[in-house]
């Protein structure tokens, strides 16, 4: 059975099971390899991504439920020739030291930013709730988030 689904403003039709969760569609099916398996329980955030406006964890959403919504992977955000505001400050504060949880804690940001263009640290807190980091680098992620805040706010 064939759905379709839209993945970063393109168009995708998957042949996937409907209980296919969302990741493995993203990674496998739409190429998008920022999306990372961490847990697959929705506790870690790793594979966060940004459906219709709300940071949603995709190891935790079967494909079925985002047929005809708006799907955001960190590649739909920017390039390494015109990176995002959050990847550019992520760079500048060296705010990912493995970097495996980086594309999760970017989508879960860029969520808040897109309805919050200056939120305090609480609430920035608050928005990455879901996020673990197990490097250390927590002070410096919420650096970033608060200069990239600066900057979309140009």
């Amino acid at each position: 059975m064939g759905m379709q689904i839209t993945v970063n403003g393109r168009a995708l039709s998957v042949a996937a099971d409907e209980e296919t969760p969302l990741l493995y569609v993203l990674r496998n099916e739409a190429g998008c390899k920022g999306v990372r398996y961490g847990c697959g329980l929705g506790q870690c955030g790793s594979c966060t991504v940004i459906i219709d406006g709300k940071p949603v964890q995709s190891c935790d959403v079967p494909v079925s439920a985002v047929a005809g919504k708006s799907i955001t992977t960190v590649e739909g955000i920017g390039s390494m020739d015109e990176p995002h505001p959050l990847q550019r400050a992520f760079v500048d504060e060296q705010a990912a030291q493995c970097g495996y949880c980086a594309t999760g804690i970017i989508m879960s940001a860029k969520a808040l930013l897109d309805v919050n263009a200056s939120p305090s640290d609480a609430e920035i807190k608050a928005a990455l709730s879901k996020n673990l980091c197990r490097c250390g680098t927590h002070q410096r992620i919420l650096r970033a988030v608060k200069r990239a805040a600066i900057e979309m706010r140009k």
